[in-house]
């Protein structure tokens, strides 16, 4: 079964009472589910993340309303809690993961499943959410000097914001062995983007994210791909050379004298 997929009868039961706000039938569908077998990881992966996914392109195509995706993502993000609880947790692994995301609804979801998965895998995790400041970013990443930091993003708005943080973290060389992800459905839709922004690694969704970190740990951007700030570091780069210049010139000349 894809991870991407809910089954489709299971879907149906859960979202349909799901868009009404009816909890008690939500969680009986998820009882019902870990009755005939079905595992947290499996209920997380392949029918909650993908109900969320659903109800975010719902609202893009005008589908369902501000006040029903509010009202059918809170509840899906308290019964992930309630079924995240139950996950099967890996012992540690001894790597570090710092995650941060957009400040709207869907994407607290998205990113506390993404650090719900990444902490049943074994890693110690700190889930930051979003609406952080740039500058309490970094000196959280200063303190906590993760071995990867997973940017999680829906939304179109917040991708300038992740190419800023992506272009100062190498501009200031902050942390220079850790690895940047970015994570999430804008990074799906727009094919090329996390990489265009400079971003170590990408995953569509947060069970691919965890796979993608443990089958690349010392995976880093190329030069070539880091386009973020590009042209200011060209820029840079001639400035160092014209003042090399200069200063070979001035002993030169004062060889020369």
């Amino acid at each position: 079964m894809s991870l991407s997929t809910p089954t489709t009868t299971r879907s149906e039961q859960y979202v349909k009472p799901l868009l009404e706000g009816d909890r008690n039938q939500c969680r009986q569908v998820i009882e019902h589910a870990f009755f005939e077998g079905a595992s947290a990881y499996e209920l997380i992966t392949q029918l909650l993340w993908p109900t969320m996914e659903m109800l975010q392109a719902y609202y893009r195509e005008d589908r369902i309303t501000q006040s029903t995706l509010n009202l059918a993502t809170r509840l899906n993000r308290s019964i992930t809690d309630q079924v995240a609880s139950r996950l099967e947790r890996k012992p540690p692994n001894g790597r570090k993961v710092l995650i941060f995301c957009g400040a709207d609804e869907p994407e607290e979801l998205g990113g506390q499943i993404t650090a719900d998965l990444f902490e049943a895998d074994g890693w110690m995790t700190r889930f930051a959410g979003g609406g952080v400041p740039d500058d309490e970013v970094l000196k959280l990443i200063g303190e906590y000097r993760p071995n990867l930091l997973v940017m999680f993003g829906t939304l179109s708005s917040g991708v300038p914001a992740v190419r800023r943080l992506i272009d100062y973290l190498r501009e200031v060389n902050s942390c220079p062995d850790m690895q940047v992800m970015c994570c999430g459905g804008i990074y799906k839709r727009a094919e090329g983007l996390a990489e265009e922004i400079g971003a170590d690694l990408y995953a569509p969704d947060g069970a691919h994210a965890v796979h993608v970190a443990n089958a690349n740990p010392t995976r880093k951007a190329t030069v070539e791909q880091q386009t973020v700030g590009r042209t200011r570091r060209i820029r840079k780069a001639a400035a160092r050379k014209a003042a090399s210049a200069m200063r070979h010139l001035a002993k030169s000349n004062g060889d020369n004298a």
